[in-house]
């Protein structure tokens, strides 16, 4: 595939197709970035960005992932102290997960977040922006009302923050629209140049196909499962025989999240795809494509529980390394 389909595969959105297009026909030295809070551990969402990061770094970028410390602490999840363990664990989970180490700079947001001029053109967003307009851009982030004034400071901060990382693309997950929008609006009153942003898709809840998967909400996956943890997710995960699964009783869409997984974060990975049977149920399927394996399940010459038991086995391959971070820090822990 070429750079800019290598760069835009998978994604829910472009912003803008031209400006992105132009980044693809000069890509190498180009500066991509993710933020993300510290806050807990590596979780399906932060590997389907990390997959989008990979594919940009083979397309000749340098990635920034921003360890938003500040953003963090704005939002309630601990102290600045707690919060930089919890920073310097995701840093190395990122790595293990197969970010390449010398093309990916780690920045700490209170590196330059706190600096006079950063806080200065921060005031004048917060002097030219609305009131309901933050807490618009907040509202998909923080999954509720803003209840404080520093949910509204906090998608100003992601606006800005794309400018003073020096960046070319803004990346995140479909929840990051908003602020990302925000950002395209708000930085030109200031002088600087808005960036083109890629959008990643946010996986359906595992267990219903019905809105996002979360650990807050219901079932997720993230490095600290164990093998057993993520067979006995998967196989209970909803997976019906056909791509366009039928409403739930209160008529809300559905997604197969098993299809979903498959196509955004195991194909992207691996170069090949073989769910094993029995031979008397007609012997291992392999797949080179996700559309193939898709296929397969709506026809029928897939089952679910085949489909679920190779899904397994990939995503804790893929786990194992973070996994294997999380042990070494609590080993480090419990010296």
């Amino acid at each position: 595939m070429d750079a800019y389909e290598r760069i835009t595969r998978n994604v829910s959105e472009v912003v803008t197709e031209e400006e992105v297009r132009a980044l693809a026909d000069d890509a190498d030295g180009k500066r991509a970035y993710v933020g993300y809070e510290p806050s807990g551990v590596l979780h399906i969402g932060h590997m389907l960005t990390a997959n989008k990061l990979i594919d940009l770094q083979e397309a000749g970028f340098e990635v920034v992932v921003l360890l938003a410390d500040v953003h963090a602490h704005l939002n309630d999840k601990g102290s600045f102290e707690e919060i930089r363990e919890t920073a310097e664990r995701m840093k190395r989970q990122f790595i293990a997960y197969g970010l390449d180490e010398e093309q990916t700079e780690f920045v700490y947001g209170s590196e330059f977040q706190l600096d006079e001029e950063y806080v200065l053109d921060l005031h004048e967003l917060e002097v030219s922006t609305t009131l309901n307009r933050a807490q618009r851009a907040m509202a998909e982030i923080q999954g509720g009302d803003t209840a404080k004034v520093s949910h509204v400071v906090y998608p100003l901060m992601q606006a800005l923050d794309v400018e003073y990382l020096d960046l070319d693309l803004a990346v995140g997950g479909m929840d990051q629209r908003k602020v990302h929008m925000l950002h395209r609006e708000i930085v030109p009153g200031l002088g600087y140049e808005s960036r083109p942003c890629l959008h990643t898709p946010i996986i359906a809840d595992l267990t219903s196909g019905v809105g996002k998967m979360s650990s807050s909400s219901g079932v997720s996956l993230s490095m600290e499962d164990s093998t057993a943890d993520i067979a006995e997710k998967v196989n209970a995960a909803y997976c019906p025989p056909t791509r366009d699964p039928d409403p739930d009783d209160e008529g809300n869409e559905r997604e197969n999240p098993v299809l979903e997984i498959f196509r955004f974060h195991v194909f992207p990975r691996f170069e090949t795809v073989v769910v094993e049977r029995p031979d008397e149920y007609g012997g291992d399927l392999t797949y080179e494509e996700y559309e193939d394996l898709a296929a397969d399940l709506e026809s029928g010459e897939l089952h679910p529980a085949d489909a679920k038991g190779a899904l397994a086995d990939y995503l804790d391959e893929l786990v194992a390394p973070g996994r294997a971070v999380l042990a070494e820090f609590a080993g480090d822990a419990d010296q």
